[in-house]
């Protein structure tokens, strides 16, 4: 199964836009995308906003507010831009990536299991998440995504349809806060005057995406740094998603980096560790990093002296996977959206 399946219902069209969204704790961010068969996504226009928490104000309401001012922006500038570029201005779907500390991501595993053989169906995992309760009465259950499924012990990319005795499917959960998604909703709404809105929590997205960017690397560590304070650590092995530790903690380097080596010796105890850390950090923020995990000791985690191979990943590994027409820079968050998106697999190839 593909990294890419996921639960919604909906179809991919031959030809459509995406508005995406982007909301982080300090910014908001927006783009247009064009989308058609056969063609890479072309990104037609973008705009990113500060936000700034007035003295009168919570943060969520100061995320509101800018989000309506950046959807002023977009509806006057990028609408435009779009029409220019496909010759219609509107989004047929607005995707919504929803950054700490509004979300959370949770995988779980659902085993299946029987004496006899038995038929391994979408209606089996549709039904028995429906049976399975993630979210706090506080959350809404934004988005569920298969991102591995095993039959009779061997990965399988294609399980629908085939006989198994034991089944088991991993499941990546993006869970938001019900009043904050409730306010970024009806403010989407009123603005595009459309319902067609599909919310995913910002590490889920990014997890996701990266298996497009580095389609062939099995093994590998995620270390997801892009809000410091809640970094997350996803083990991936021979292409099949382990397990995600999701850690909060203090920015000073010294509490940060105990606190990553911690939590992979945590994952070390139970599985060996890939040789290749991916780093997920925005760009200001990516020389530091670097430089706190260059003064890990990793040899106690791998038992060897060489250490494990980090690689920052920059916007440089993304070239060639979409086209880019809209002045000044992409957002990052917008580059994995708009990678996350075309890799999303239709329902009638294998979503539940």
């Amino acid at each position: 199964m593909s990294f890419f399946e996921d639960l919604s219902s909906r179809k991919k069209k031959s030809a459509e836009s995406v508005l995406l969204i982007d909301i982080g704790a300090d910014s908001v961010a927006g783009a247009y995308a064009r989308y058609e068969e056969g063609q890479l996504p072309t990104i037609v226009y973008c705009r990113q906003l500060p936000i700034e928490v007035r003295e009168d104000e919570t943060p969520e309401s100061a995320m509101v507010r800018t989000l309506q001012l950046l959807g002023a922006d977009l509806i006057r500038e990028g609408a435009p831009a779009l029409n220019r570029a496909t010759g219609c201005g509107s989004a047929d779907l607005i995707l919504v990536s929803i950054e700490t500390p509004w979300q959370e991501t949770v995988a779980r595993t659902e085993e299946f299991e029987s004496e006899e053989p038995f038929l391994f169906t979408k209606s089996l995992v549709t039904k028995r998440l429906k049976q399975a309760t993630v979210a706090l009465p506080e959350q809404m259950l934004a988005e569920e995504s298969v991102i591995s499924t095993i039959l009779n012990g061997y990965d399988t990319r294609t399980p629908y349809g085939k006989s198994a005795k034991r089944a088991s499917v991993v499941i990546l959960t993006s869970l938001i806060e019900r009043r904050v998604a409730h306010d970024i909703i009806s403010t989407l709404e009123s603005m595009y005057h459309t319902k067609n809105i599909m919310p995913i929590s910002g590490s889920s997205l990014r997890y996701q995406a990266m298996r497009s960017i580095f389609p062939h690397e099995r093994d590998a560590i995620i270390l997801d740094a892009t809000i410091k304070s809640r970094t997350s650590i996803t083990l991936v092995r021979n292409s099949i998603f382990v397990t995600m530790i999701q850690t909060t903690v203090p920015t000073d380097d010294a509490t940060w980096v105990s606190t990553i080596a911690n939590e992979l010796a945590e994952i070390a105890k139970h599985y060996p560790l890939p040789r290749t850390i991916f780093l997920l950090t925005r760009v200001e923020d990516a020389s530091l990093i670097q430089e706190e995990l260059g003064e890990m000791n990793f040899s106690s985690l791998w038992l060897s002296d060489n250490p494990p191979k980090i690689v920052t990943v920059l916007q440089s590994h993304m070239t060639g996977m979409l086209r880019y027409l809209a002045a000044g820079q992409l957002d990052f968050g917008l580059l994995f959206m708009a990678l996350y998106y075309q890799n999303r697999v239709p329902t009638e190839e294998g979503s539940v």
